[in-house]
């Protein structure tokens, strides 16, 4: 491809829209562009790229024993109302009607339409175990449409299923799903960590996020420094901890006037106790029912893991007249003693408080030497507090950390929840129907894309991975308008399209300034000049992108070393990505 014939519009300037370096350096790079809010058109460059991931994502799925189809991406409703789907996944679907009145859905994910097609084709258990998978748009009306491709209304992902007899076979497909995820992102380049998460409307048992671990990132994940332990906040766990004063041996609960001390933090500068001693009572309403949730005073409540463990579909602070119908106080004064009528849910740190501070339901007061078991119980005893840097870890005892990454896949263990909702069985050995056991597995391609450039780039622009470059060499003639220059650029040009190395020559009568800076903003992995020194010498010069090295060799040399380097990169487990370019939070 000649850049004189490309479509590639470089900006110098960044976007007043970009909030984050992918979406910044995706348009100014010429990768994309915008067509309305979490929609975008992607250019030449731009789509290069992305057959490029989907390839390596191809390769690896083939090799893993899954086989690619292509499911539609209108959905009936009737599928997702058998799944129960069709209200709890809310807003952000897209929904329609056909002329007839008919219910469909532009597919956010795939989970039912490819369970009807396996209910419908497999029967016997020696059709198992089976895992399909699709590259293709999905389609969700995200409320808040923002960092580029990142979080979007129209996106591209490759998503899988495994079907299997038992808990056993699911086991082994999501090992290898797992496993190609690994190969899949190092191939690419990419420095990710795979943690605990929550699984959201997909629903199912243990899955774990692919995160790459970018400053930018909209996910939070904790580690431990002395374990592999690491989860998602939504997620995460942490060793409960003693905390406060020991317990006053027979001190009864004792009733204090707060005037106007409403917050924890009030509360602390008028008793001159710490937070750590205090039960926060927060009041919620969760479906059709009221539930009052205690944390300690220096927690916050995690709503993700509350809605889990109060297996509710919708979830929302109580408003201030809710609360003081329940609690007889105005906001502020709520606490556990004497509190009637509601379910309440207490974190896992909240019974080893031992002498406790709270609300005492009246206005203006609060209760202190409150002690849990005596004066009060909860219904439920779970983890429902956001794990921080500092916590306990939960194997290991370490302390936590904390970092910032993009997820750019995901894995989960479905179990039956949609072969029991759609009636997806097989016969075993002895003629008995059972339920197939399913797994999912997404990866975010566009998105991977834009993870991609958060974690290699400069202040100059991109810096791809050979691997998914989309081409490896920048060609740059320094004066297309002299013959020689020219004629000596085209011949190099040809030659490496020959030897394999995908070559764009910029050929533009332009200066050489405003070629070499859009060289460093696309982020060609190398770039090669052909000018006037070089003809004398008989050489040309060779830049790598990401570390900044430079080589002078004969043509043939040239060719050769690219050719060695690039297989070298393009190959299982290489991507040619180290140097100054690459960052990493972790």
């Amino acid at each position: 491809m000649r850049f004189s014939e490309l479509l590639a519009p470089t900006l110098r300037e960044d976007p007043a829209e970009a909030e984050v370096v992918s979406h910044r350096l995706m348009l100014r790079a010429g990768l994309m562009r915008k067509v309305a809010g979490g929609i975008y058109s992607f250019l030449p460059l731009g789509y290069r790229v992305l057959k490029k991931i989907m390839a390596i994502v191809r390769e690896e799925m083939d090799a893993a024993g899954s086989q690619e189809l292509m499911l539609p991406i209108i959905q009936p409703e009737h599928l997702w109302q058998q799944s129960g789907r069709w209200s709890e996944y809310g807003d952000e679907m897209f929904r329609l009607q056909d002329r007839h009145g008919r219910g469909f859905c532009l597919g956010p994910t795939h989970e039912e339409i490819v369970t009807d097609l396996v209910r419908s084709e497999v029967r016997s258990y020696r059709q198992l175990p089976l895992i399909l998978y699709q590259i293709q748009n999905k389609y969700r009306d995200e409320i808040r449409p923002r960092f580029g491709v990142m979080r979007c209304r129209e996106f591209i992902m490759k998503d899988a299923y495994s079907f299997d007899r038992d808990r056993a076979g699911l086991e082994i497909s999501y090992e290898k799903m797992y496993h190609a995820y690994e190969r899949i992102f190092e191939r690419m380049g990419l420095k990710t960590r795979a943690v605990l998460a929550d699984a959201g409307a997909i629903g199912g048992d243990d899955n774990h996020e692919f995160v790459v671990l970018a400053e930018t990132g909209e996910a939070e994940i904790v580690y431990c420094t002395a374990c592999d332990y690491a989860a998602n906040v939504e997620r995460a766990e942490a060793k409960a901890e003693e905390a406060g004063a020991p317990r006053p041996e027979g001190a009864p609960v004792q009733e204090v006037a707060t005037p106007g001390v409403r917050t924890i933090a009030e509360l602390e500068a008028f008793l001159s106790l710490p937070k750590s001693q205090m039960i926060k009572t927060l009041i919620y309403r969760a479906d059709d029912r009221v539930v009052a949730v205690l944390v300690r005073g220096d927690r916050e409540v995690n709503e993700v893991k509350l809605k889990r463990v109060l297996g509710a579909q919708a979830l929302e602070p109580a408003d201030a007249q809710t609360v003081e119908a329940v609690t007889g106080a105005p906001v502020g004064f709520a606490g556990p003693v004497g509190l009637q009528g509601v379910t309440v849910v207490a974190d896992l740190e909240v019974p080893r408080i031992a002498d406790g501070v709270t609300g005492a339901n009246k206005a203006d007061t609060h209760f202190v030497h409150v002690w849990y078991g005596r004066d009060y119980e909860a219904h439920i005893v779970a983890d429902v507090r956001t794990t921080v840097a500092g916590d306990a870890c939960p194997r290991c005892g370490g302390r936590l950390d904390s970092a910032r990454g993009i997820e750019v896949g995901h894995v989960f263990k479905l179990g039956t929840k949609y072969s029991k909702a759609l009636g997806a069985t097989y016969l075993d050995e002895d003629g008995a129907e059972q339920l197939m056991v399913m797994g999912c597995y997404g990866i975010g391609i566009s998105r991977t894309m834009a993870a991609v450039i958060e974690q290699c780039h400069d202040e100059r622009g991109i810096c791809w991975p050979v691997s998914i470059a989309p081409y490896h060499v920048d060609l740059i003639v320094i004066n297309p308008t002299d013959p020689a220059q020219l004629e000596a650029a085209n011949s190099l040009y040809k030659r490496l399209w020959q030897a394999g190395v995908e070559t764009v020559l910029d050929d533009r009568d332009e200066r050489a300034g405003v070629k070499f800076n859009d060289a460093d903003l696309v982020g060609f992995p190398f770039r090669m000049v052909v000018g006037p020194r070089s003809l004398a010498q008989g050489s040309v010069e060779i830049k790598e992108r990401s570390t900044g090295v430079e080589h002078v060799l004969s043509v043939e040399e040239a060719v050769a070393f690219l050719k060695e380097r690039i297989a070298l990169a393009t190959g299982r487990g290489g991507a040619l990505v180290e140097g100054r370019g690459c960052h990493s939070s972790l």
